[in-house]
Order: structure tokens, then C-alpha cells, then sequence
């Protein structure tokens, strides 16, 4: 993606973008930002990481992937066309573009647009401070809970993606999590434990010497861990093993919910529902990419809950 020419670095890839299209928010997935919204979309090819179960590996495993270069000015020109204020870098790793992601992101920020981040979370810390500190929400893999595993079979650092996690938090983006779970690869009960004891722990991190200047949208927010979304593998690649079962899948989520209070599942076509914590009544309702969100209210930049008016986990 980069490399030294005569002493000069050379960005050959720079924009160039192997998809681009309108997506629903919650098929990031990010369930608790912007419910119910559209954002733009735009794919990459490559990726730093060299997960041989890869779910979009035809982009991510091949830098020359078919595409076309797209100007940041452009993309800003197709988000406003298209009557959306939010764009996503996603479908393969964004990170690996950090030149041209830093400049689409500030000519978004600067046109009054969020910036949602889907990534692999694999960045040194002063890359991934100056990237996290343009965004608005972002969804962060974290693939298993074992350094062997990500160094390994990943071809990745597990304490870099945890620190990733942690200056996002801290910065005050909004955070949702998603492991994609890979029978016999991190589907055993006490790794999937120690996942979620590293979320939860992800609220007391997000307290930060910073959080006394924050409004009380974000102190809110930093009193709750990031929503973990458990997404079904399916073979592809270089893996064969079966995808685990929905029933599986859910008695993993249900097990979750011991410790964390918004759990989902995704790839099995059921149903996700958020409810409020203080009365119990449902704020959103997903079936798949759709949702109802009849049960929130906004009010002052601040979502409630329609039923009992408590302050609702949701951001944007």
C-alpha cells in the first residue's frame, strides 16, 4: 500500500475503492448509533491481518482488487447527492489507507458529516489516536481473547487491537464490538468469558481524567460497556469447519448477558431487541437489517426512552 520511491513515499492504491453503495447503520453493525439511518459505504482491498476463515477475503486478499480511484471530494459530492450526513469505511481493512482515510475524514468533519470506522483495530498508538480522534462511532473486531491465536493463525497483535479498543473508548467515540465466532477457533465458553469480562471492563476505561469536560451524553454512555455483537461464521476461504448453530449462537449470547447488558447475535436471521434497563419496555426491535425503533424518543440531541423517559444507550 505504500513504499519508498527515490527516497519519496508512494501511496500506488491512494482512493482507490472497490465498492461503494448505501447501507442501513445497523449493517456495520452498529446498533446503538443513528437507528434506523443510511450511510454511505465505501470498501477498500487488502488488509494487514490474514484470517484464513475471511468472510471477504476476494477484496481483502487481493491489493489489486477491481475498483476505481475516488477523490475524497468526490465521495463527500456522493454522500451529499445521496441525503446522507454519515460515511463508513469499511468491507475490507480502512486502516491500511490511513493517508487517504485521515483526508476523506477531514473533509467529512469539515462538511458536517459523522465518520464511522469498521476495522480490525490494528494501528500503533499515535495512528490510531490521529484516526479515532475523527470519528464518530466505530465497530472494532475482536476476533478471539489469545495473543497465540492472533499472532498465529490472525497474523496480528492482540495487546495492539485491545489498546485500539481502549483509546477509542477513551476518546469518547461511540464503540460496538463484534467477534465473529469460528467453531472450535474461540467458541469455547471460558475464552468467550474472558471476552466479555475485557468489555465490561471497557466502561471503567472509558472514564478518562478528560471525562469531566464531556456534556452528559457522553458521561451517560461511558457508564455502560461497548454492545458485543456474536456473528456467525460461514466457511469460506481457506476454513471448512461448519458454522455454529443459531441455538449455539444463542446460548453464548444469553451466557454474555450475565455481564453485559447489550448482547446481539448476527448471521442467523433472528430477531435482536434493545430494551430500556429502567423500565424494561423495547426501544428497538431488529429483525436482519430492519428495525423499529418506535420505542425511542429524542430530545435535546439526546435519546429516551419512549415509555418511561430514561436516558436510552444510544448515540448520534
Amino acid at each position: 500500500m505504500r513504499f519508498n520511491a527515490g527516497g519519496r513515499p508512494a501511496l500506488p492504491r491512494y482512493g482507490h475503492i472497490t465498492a461503494l453503495a448505501l447501507d442501513p447503520v445497523e449493517k456495520k453493525p452498529l446498533y446503538h448509533w443513528r437507528p434506523g439511518s443510511a450511510i454511505l459505504s465505501l470498501g477498500f482491498a487488502g488488509c494487514n491481518f490474514f484470517c484464513p476463515f475471511c468472510q471477504n477475503w476476494r477484496i481483502s486478499r487481493d491489493a489489486d482488487a477491481a475498483g476505481r480511484p475516488v477523490s475524497p471530494e468526490e465521495l463527500i459530492a456522493r454522500a451529499q447527492e445521496a441525503g446522507v450526513s454519515q460515511i463508513a469505511y469499511t468491507y475490507s481493512e480502512p486502516l491500511i489507507h490511513a493517508e487517504y482515510l485521515f483526508d476523506c475524514m477531514t473533509a467529512a468533519g469539515e462538511a458536517g458529516m459523522a465518520n464511522v470506522l469498521v476495522t480490525n483495530g490494528s494501528a500503533n498508538p499515535r495512528a490510531a489516536e490521529e484516526i479515532l480522534s475523527l470519528t464518530s462511532a466505530a465497530n472494532i473486531d475482536l476476533k478471539c481473547f489469545s495473543e497465540k491465536t492472533y499472532r498465529e493463525i490472525l497474523g496480528g497483535d492482540f495487546d495492539t487491537v485491545k489498546n485500539f479498543i481502549r483509546c477509542a473508548c477513551g476518546l469518547g467515540v461511540h464503540v460496538e464490538i463484534t467477534t465473529l465466532v469460528v467453531p472450535g477457533l474461540n467458541d469455547a465458553e471460558p475464552e468467550l468469558d474472558r471476552l466479555a469480562d475485557f468489555i465490561a471492563g471497557l466502561a471503567e476505561s472509558a472514564v478518562h481524567p478528560g471525562m469531566a469536560g464531556m456534556d452528559d451524553a457522553l458521561r451517560n454512555d461511558a457508564s455502560y460497556p461497548p454492545p458485543w455483537h456474536l456473528t456467525a461464521y460461514h466457511p469460506d476461504y481457506r476454513w471448512t469447519v461448519p458454522p455454529p448453530t443459531g441455538k449455539n449462537l444463542h446460548a453464548a449470547a444469553c451466557r454474555a448477558r450475565r455481564k453485559l447488558p447489550f448482547v446481539y447475535t448476527g448471521n442467523t436471521g433472528g430477531e435482536n431487541t434493545t430494551a430500556c434497563l429502567c423500565c424494561g419496555a423495547v426501544l428497538a426491535a431488529r429483525q436482519g437489517f430492519r428495525v423499529n425503533a418506535g420505542g425511542l424518543v429524542k430530545r435535546g440531541g439526546r435519546w429516551h426512552c419512549a415509555a418511561c423517559g430514561a436516558p436510552a444507550p444510544f448515540r448520534g
